[in-house]
């Protein structure tokens, strides 16, 4: 198992949001380089999974925004997965991921 979500990225628009399933995951935004600023799941509380989560992330960002996604039963665990991976590459979480989300959050080694 591959610990990078490694999906090819697609334009963060109204088009591709539309296409998604309403399904739990996890999912990335990034900027038009493919620098990550954001890890975020659909959960159980998420009324439309995936599309409704990356509804709101279209609603608060520019255009030329991107993202992926990985549809995941586990979402929390997957979720913290990403983050733990993002801060041991970078040293820190994304930009628009809050302090909290790095509560309780392990380091890999």
């Amino acid at each position: 198992m591959q610990l990078r979500l490694d999906k090819t990225w697609k334009p963060l628009d109204a088009e591709h949001v539309a296409a998604l399933p309403g399904q739990l995951g996890v999912y990335q935004i990034a900027d038009a380089g493919g620098t990550v600023s954001r890890i975020g799941f659909a959960g159980a509380k998420t009324l439309f999974g995936l599309r409704s989560a990356l509804e709101q992330e279209l609603q608060r960002r520019p255009t030329g925004a991107q993202f992926r996604v990985e549809v995941n039963t586990q979402y929390q665990s997957r979720w913290r997965e990403l983050l733990m991976l993002h801060k041991a590459d970078h040293g820190q979480l994304p930009v628009d991921n809050s302090d909290k989300d790095a509560v309780g959050l392990g380091r890999l080694s």
